[in-house]
């Protein structure tokens, strides 16, 4: 079977090889659902991809240590965010939360206290990222969390191609010629982070590290990326990841 790591950069090929396999060879309904529902493909005009816009609170940075406890999705496309369609879930993590991760993400003990696990919305998650891509700002965090957690509970982890906001500022504000001249100067790069990036495309503040609300201004910053610095016709393989 083709392997596909989390924090892996993968081509069309080896996307369309691992859902096949996967869709092949899986066990429980619903990774079989979600790996027979490929995502467009890349020649896609951006203006016509599925998208859902897909945040999580975490108790750390680290996927083999630190565990979700909130997951904020928000169905939308180039021209249109579904807020209707968007869900929120406080899930319960395996190990007690610590002060340091409550301070973070503001998610207490007891809201957490009668959470369901994650088990219990699996496949209403996966159900709703099915056939769509994945918008999410830094893939680091959502893609293996998400790989690592669904594997602990049914012994099959999933994988699946992403548009990372951050990295789209990034290409544009950190890798391109002046942005190399002012490192050279010694002036701070500029800052890629959700809320610096949404400023410079006029969008407003929103409150942080809240799965929804982040969530929902991620949507409204690739929207904003695209509207700037593409064409509704650039084909999706140009953006994802």
């Amino acid at each position: 079977m083709t392997l596909i790591r989390p924090r892996q950069k993968i081509t069309q090929a080896d996307w369309a090889a691992y859902m096949q396999k996967r869709a092949a060879v899986s066990h429980e309904p619903s990774l079989k659902r979600f790996f027979t529902t490929p995502p467009p493909s890349l020649d896609t005009p951006i203006a016509e991809v599925p998208m859902v816009a897909l945040d999580m609170e975490t108790t750390g940075l680290d996927e083999r240590r630190h565990a979700i406890v909130s997951i904020g999705l928000v169905p939308f496309t180039l021209g249109r965010i579904k807020l209707a369609e968007r869900r929120y879930w406080v899930v319960k993590p395996p190990r007690p939360l610590d002060e340091k991760s409550i301070t973070f993400h503001h998610i207490t003990h007891s809201e957490i206290a009668n959470a369901p696990d994650l088990e219990a919305i699996t496949d209403t998650l996966l159900d709703a990222i099915a056939g769509r891509i994945v918008v999410v700002h830094f893939r680091h965090i959502e893609r293996p969390f998400l790989d690592a957690a669904i594997k602990a509970r049914r012994g099959e982890g999933v994988m699946f191609p992403v548009i990372d906001t951050m990295s789209l500022e990034a290409r544009i504000y950190r890798q391109k010629l002046w942005a190399r001249f002012r490192r050279w100067l010694g002036r701070p790069p500029v800052s890629i982070r959700l809320d610096a990036s949404r400023r410079r495309y006029g969008l407003p503040s929103y409150q942080g590290h809240h799965a929804l609300v982040d969530a929902l201004a991620t949507a409204e910053l690739f929207q904003a990326q695209i509207a700037t610095h593409y064409e509704p016709s650039t084909p999706l393989g140009a953006l994802w990841s």
